[in-house]
């Protein structure tokens, strides 16, 4: 697997999450360790991305979320070179 940039590990997440996810759903979709899930889930639910429902016990993420989703694949468009010959 490729390098990828902490943007993409967290717009993987946050897909993952998109509708309610599970720690391990969420863990195994973004190809993350234990280790690492908690630390990108304490920095996005701290940053209002991604929410906690306790009564269903998944994550969910946010309108905010949503936005940074968005906002991260447009982006994508603008940086990823083209690459000729292929």
């Amino acid at each position: 697997m490729k390098y990828r940039s902490r943007t993409d590990i967290v717009s993987q997440i946050l897909e993952a999450a998109n509708g309610g996810a599970t720690k391990t759903k969420i863990m195994y979709k973004a190809f993350l360790s234990y280790a690492q899930l908690k630390e990108y889930l304490a920095i996005l639910m701290a940053n209002g991305l991604l929410d906690w429902n306790t009564t269903e016990g998944i994550y969910k993420t946010t309108d905010k979320g949503n936005r940074f989703l968005r906002l991260s694949s447009q982006m994508v468009e603008f940086v990823v070179p083209e690459v000729k010959g292929l």
